[in-house]
């Protein structure tokens, strides 16, 4: 059943709980992604067949949860997601994708002391400055300083409409220009037919990464979504991985 937690900030955040014993698995879905995704409703099923707690949330702006997707920011969402691993009593396993592993990075990085383990799906830290702002034209960049917002095709449907703000504040959050110590086992997901996120996101995050048990896993030809049955499995698999691995 789906509830609503209040942020400290205000935001009214919906989640879905399913209990159980045992280390807590937490989703953190992508940009305007919802908790109804396809890797999201997966990893509940597992957690299920497992009777281990599971949590998927929407961070503001996106699914049922409050705000517009314009008015965010990635620290919006930063503690948005802060505020949902709260709910859980237990040290928490963090299974980010896209941005949501961006998310993970943060959160284990910001409150290591809540986070057991990491798995990341085509993670994308810091793509705000190194994937967006670096590719804009400067016609964009100008429309962006005038008018607040740039909108960018989107292989999704509708365009992406970023803010100034979105690419401002994400400045004060990126992971790959200072130390990013990961001393929970950690595992990288990313597929070489990744469109959205490149591959190069992955092998940057592996060098710069600190920590004992940190591992990169590429799978030929699986593309951005990572949601085939054999991706789908991977990422149970490197959830059990990771759970075995916690001291």
């Amino acid at each position: 059943m789906t509830e609503t937690l209040t942020t400290p900030q205000g935001r009214k955040i919906a989640y879905n709980l399913t209990e159980g014993r045992g280390g807590p698995v937490v989703f953190l879905g992508g940009l305007k992604s919802d908790m109804e995704g396809t890797k999201a409703i997966f990893l509940e099923d597992w957690a299920k067949s497992k009777g281990r707690p599971f949590l998927r949330f929407d961070y503001s702006g996106h699914g049922l949860s409050s705000g517009t997707f314009e008015e965010g920011a990635i620290g919006d969402w930063f503690e948005d997601a802060s505020a949902a691993i709260d709910l859980l009593e237990d040290k928490v396993i963090l299974v980010g994708s896209s941005m949501g592993g961006w998310q993970t990075l943060l959160l284990a990085r910001e409150r290591p002391e809540k986070v057991a383990g990491i798995v990341t799906i085509a993670a994308a830290p810091d793509f705000t400055e190194d994937d967006l702002w670096a590719k804009f034209s400067d016609a964009q960049k100008v429309e962006l300083a005038q008018n607040g917002f740039v909108a960018l095709p989107s292989g999704y449907g509708e365009p992406y409409i970023f803010s100034r703000r979105m690419i401002e504040e994400g400045r004060e959050r990126l992971v790959l220009r200072r130390p990013l110590p990961l001393p929970m086992p950690a595992r990288f997901l990313h597929g070489t037919n990744d469109t959205d996120v490149d591959l190069g996101f992955a092998h940057r995050l592996l060098a710069h990464a600190a920590g004992p048990d940190i591992r990169l896993t590429i799978v030929k030809d699986a593309d951005h979504r990572f949601s085939t049955p054999d991706c789908l499995a991977l990422i149970a698999q490197s959830i059990a991985d990771v759970s075995e691995r916690i001291a």
